[in-house]
Protein backbone atom coordinates (compact mmCIF):
# COMPACT_ATOMS: atom_id res chain seq x y z
CA UNK A 1 0.00 0.00 0.00
CA UNK A 2 1.25 3.49 -0.80
CA UNK A 3 0.55 6.61 1.25
CA UNK A 4 1.24 10.27 0.59
CA UNK A 5 2.85 12.33 3.33
CA UNK A 6 3.40 16.06 3.56
CA UNK A 7 6.29 16.76 5.95
CA UNK A 8 6.96 19.95 7.88
CA UNK A 9 10.47 20.05 9.34
CA UNK A 10 11.88 22.07 12.24
CA UNK A 11 8.45 22.26 13.93
CA UNK A 12 8.16 23.26 17.57
CA UNK A 13 5.96 20.24 18.28
CA UNK A 14 5.77 16.88 16.53
CA UNK A 15 2.38 15.83 15.19
CA UNK A 16 0.72 13.17 13.06
CA UNK A 17 -2.53 14.08 11.28
CA UNK A 18 -4.61 12.11 8.83
CA UNK A 19 -5.94 14.12 5.91
CA UNK A 20 -9.51 13.93 4.65
CA UNK A 21 -8.32 11.54 1.96
CA UNK A 22 -7.65 7.97 3.07
CA UNK A 23 -4.02 7.76 1.99
CA UNK A 24 -2.70 11.22 2.91
CA UNK A 25 -1.02 12.40 6.12
CA UNK A 26 0.59 15.55 7.52
CA UNK A 27 3.57 14.93 9.79
CA UNK A 28 5.48 17.64 11.63
CA UNK A 29 8.94 16.78 12.99
CA UNK A 30 11.50 18.69 15.04
CA UNK A 31 14.47 17.49 12.99
CA UNK A 32 16.12 19.52 10.25
CA UNK A 33 15.82 18.51 6.62
CA UNK A 34 19.51 17.66 6.49
CA UNK A 35 21.34 14.34 6.02
CA UNK A 36 18.03 12.46 5.99
CA UNK A 37 17.31 13.19 9.67
CA UNK A 38 13.73 14.30 9.03
CA UNK A 39 13.08 11.31 6.76
CA UNK A 40 14.32 8.91 9.43
CA UNK A 41 12.07 10.51 12.06
CA UNK A 42 9.06 10.38 9.72
CA UNK A 43 9.66 6.66 9.17
CA UNK A 44 9.82 6.12 12.96
CA UNK A 45 6.53 7.98 13.42
CA UNK A 46 4.83 6.04 10.62
CA UNK A 47 5.97 2.72 12.10
CA UNK A 48 4.58 3.69 15.49
CA UNK A 49 1.28 5.20 14.32
CA UNK A 50 0.45 2.61 11.66
CA UNK A 51 1.72 -0.32 13.78
CA UNK A 52 3.98 -1.84 11.16
CA UNK A 53 7.66 -2.56 10.84
CA UNK A 54 8.02 -2.28 7.06
CA UNK A 55 8.01 1.36 5.92
CA UNK A 56 10.02 2.43 2.88
CA UNK A 57 10.44 5.87 1.31
CA UNK A 58 9.63 5.50 -2.39
CA UNK A 59 9.59 9.06 -3.69
CA UNK A 60 10.38 12.57 -2.45
CA UNK A 61 13.71 12.08 -0.69
CA UNK A 62 14.45 15.81 -0.83
CA UNK A 63 10.90 17.13 -1.11
CA UNK A 64 8.31 17.93 1.54
CA UNK A 65 5.79 15.78 -0.37
CA UNK A 66 6.69 12.12 -0.06
CA UNK A 67 5.33 8.71 -0.99
CA UNK A 68 5.89 5.76 1.35
CA UNK A 69 5.34 2.07 0.83
CA UNK A 70 3.67 0.41 3.82
CA UNK A 71 3.48 -3.38 4.30
CA UNK A 72 1.21 -4.75 6.99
Amino acid sequence: MYIKVKVKTEAKKESFEKSKKDDEYLICVKEEARNGWANERVIEILKKELITSDVRLVSGHTSSSKIFSIEK
